[in-house]
């Protein structure tokens, strides 16, 4: 059971950071670079691939990213020749390489000449299940299946059958799931509903949720995860996540006494 005083805690710190501005600084900014639907999904999987370290440098290797697609990262998935990829050779972010650059490209133009979105991916075998464990989990199998796959870049998709929190899978599926009245989350996809999201649980996240006692769980896990979204969803069921921007912001603010 949440306090009420946990309760108005998280609803000030939603009313603080839930707001436009926070896209400036985050590495969603990249997705809002573009307006179609295509481009919006791939330039968020890259951006939320590549999302960790300091948020500035992500954005900013992003941004690097999508100049070596053309800023058009859809075209370019789906009509690039082997001369285009050249360039693609130097691009590395902490231990993402060409190698993997490459197999995500490979693995994105499959998708992208025989479907118009990524969704359907994510969505094999959910039907009305309480959250994106089987989704998570047949999107990466679909990802190592292919014969070109090179092993090492498995650490860069996570799962949660390999216990992982899952961290920025569940948060490119905010972006591309959640309709957010202040224009953050883009709601692309329908598929999908808002109360089967799992909270993104990250080193800020996870310290604001432990001081709340909002989770008990010692490892940040897919466990942590779901015990986390639990009880966010005892203060809203339909949409759980949207206290990750409070959570996010007192973790990276340090504004999370109880």
């Amino acid at each position: 059971m949440i306090s009420e005083h946990i309760k108005e805690t998280l609803e000030e710190n939603l009313r603080r950071y839930h707001r436009n501005s926070f896209i400036d600084d985050d590495p969603v900014s990249i997705p809002h670079r573009f307006s179609l639907k295509q481009d919006i999904e791939i330039s968020g999987f890259f951006a939320a691939t590549l999302a960790w370290g300091r948020r500035k440098t992500i954005i900013n290797k992003s941004l690097e990213l999508m100049k070596l697609f053309d800023d058009a990262p859809h075209d370019f998935i789906v009509n690039h020749t082997d001369n285009d990829l050249k360039p693609l050779l130097n691009f590395r972010h902490r231990t993402f390489n060409a190698t993997d650059l490459l197999y995500f490209v490979h693995f994105l133009k499959k998708i992208y000449t025989t479907s118009v979105s990524m969704e359907n991916l994510f969505t094999k075998d959910i039907g009305m299940a309480d959250n994106m464990e089987a989704g998570l989990n047949h999107f990466y199998n679909e990802f190592i299946s292919d014969n070109a796959f090179p092993a090492r870049t498995a650490k860069h998709i996570a799962n949660p059958a390999k216990k992982s929190a899952c961290k920025r899978l569940n948060m490119f599926l905010r972006w591309m799931v959640r309709k957010d009245e202040h224009g953050i989350d883009f709601g692309l996809w329908k598929k999908i509903d808002s109360s089967q999201l799992v909270c993104p649980c990250d080193v800020h996240v996870e310290k604001v949720a432990r001081h709340l006692g909002l989770v008990r769980r010692r490892h940040v896990d897919w466990q942590m995860a779901l015990e986390l979204t639990d009880s966010l969803k005892c203060l809203d069921p339909h949409d759980p996540v949207k206290y990750d921007y409070a959570l996010f912001g007192m973790g990276l603010n340090g504004r999370y006494e109880k």
